[in-house]
């Protein structure tokens, strides 16, 4: 048969790989309010940068459509945004990039940060009929994007006598709000320069608002939730995310798709990273680096087996783990694996310990689920 024949010759339906991201809508909502919570007096944006944080941008959006406005870095998300029929305010958290993106924040109705001189020079060269929203960014200490306390006035000034302007709002952002050191220095260096600025404050991250909160609520017109809304400690492992009252929003799961037998010396997997001291028996699993799971994750790391808390063994490959069946002697081939989020039987995995297991955060995990793991709206 031709090539051409074989690939218009109707074929079978075959099985996919049993691997799966589930999203949980209901756990976004949840931790949007439990955020909330924390500074009630306070309008929140939803942070929805990164594709909401891997979760893909049009399925998060339900379980946030609560929020009073969302903030984000690309164009391209904003557009798809206002696709999905939000009309409420939309935050370009690192502004322009270039002139001509000012348009596209007229006709889209964005709000966008200031957080240098090129961009006000960019936005005075504007023409527009339609003045424009602007946070301006304060380097309170953080070393990133924003004017410096001593230059941030001057800055304000040149802003607040462009007709381009129509509002001029304040905002920093937090280094240490998830540590010993805190927030008391950069506030202080904040509010020593805005004091008698008018506009609204933009303050307080997601470690800010959950260990800070008291500080900051007479501060903050606005704060913005990222990591937390996503079901992930801003501070592991000082604090869990079920200390903080959070949901986990995303599940990857898989199922055991072999089995073995080992005797005492056996090894497992590339490198034999595990050997085994013992007769034992272990799964291995659909679910590797490729797929987005971390092959920095070792021997110890935890996973789910029928809900039942167990251990990876050995070497991440690209495309299979191999699990510790110790714990779990009735697992059997399509027994269900929870790598992390929730398992069928209501048992919970944080993403927080398996990043921390591979030397990183819960944010990494999320934004670098591959695109070949399916994807499932809960």
């Amino acid at each position: 048969m031709s090539i051409r024949a074989q690939l218009s010759t109707p074929r079978k339906a075959v099985m996919p790989r049993p691997i799966l991201a589930t999203i949980h809508t209901d756990a976004l909502t949840h931790n949007l309010a439990r955020a909330r919570a924390n500074a009630p007096d306070a309008r929140a944006w939803a942070v929805v940068k990164a594709n909401a944080y891997g979760h893909g941008l049009e399925r998060a959006f339900e379980g946030l459509r609560a929020a009073d406005g969302f903030a984000l870095l690309d164009l391209d998300e904003a557009k798809r945004l206002r696709a999905l029929d939000w009309r409420g305010p939309i935050l370009l958290l690192e502004g322009c990039f270039d002139a001509r993106d000012l348009e596209l924040c007229s006709r889209l109705g964005l709000w966008h940060t200031i957080h240098c001189n090129e961009q006000i020079d960019m936005l005075a060269a504007h023409k527009t009929l339609l003045p424009h929203r602007i946070f301006l960014k304060m380097n309170s200490g953080m070393n990133r994007l924003g004017f410096k306390p001593e230059r941030f006035r001057a800055a304000w000034t040149r802003l607040n006598v462009l007709p381009q302007v129509e509002e001029i709002s304040l905002m920093t952002h937090f280094s240490d709000a998830d540590g010993p050191k805190g927030i008391a220095a950069q506030l202080s260096a904040f509010n020593a320069v805005t004091h008698d600025l008018p506009g609204e404050r933009n303050l307080s991250n997601s470690a800010g608002l959950m260990r800070h909160a008291p500080e900051l609520a007479q501060a903050s017109d606005w704060v913005r939730p990222g990591i937390v809304l996503y079901g992930s400690s801003s501070d592991f492992p000082e604090h869990s995310a079920a200390d903080l009252g959070l949901a986990p929003t995303m599940t990857l799961s898989s199922k055991i798709i072999g089995l073995q037998n080992l005797v005492a010396g056996d090894s497992v997997g590339y490198g034999s990273q595990f050997v085994a001291d013992a007769a034992m028996r272990i799964g291995v699993v659909a679910c590797g680096y490729a797929d987005g799971y971390p092959r920095h994750c070792g021997t110890g790391t935890p996973v789910l087996v029928n809900g039942v808390r167990t251990r990876l063994l050995g070497r991440v490959s690209m495309d299979m783990v191999m699990v510790d069946l110790t714990p779990v002697p009735q697992a059997a081939m399509g027994s269900e694996v929870t790598l992390w989020g929730r398992s069928a039987s209501g048992a919970v995995l944080p993403i927080d310990e398996v990043a921390h297991a591979a030397g990183t955060v819960g944010y990494e995990l999320m934004c670098a689920l591959a695109q070949r793991v399916p994807v499932l709206l809960a």
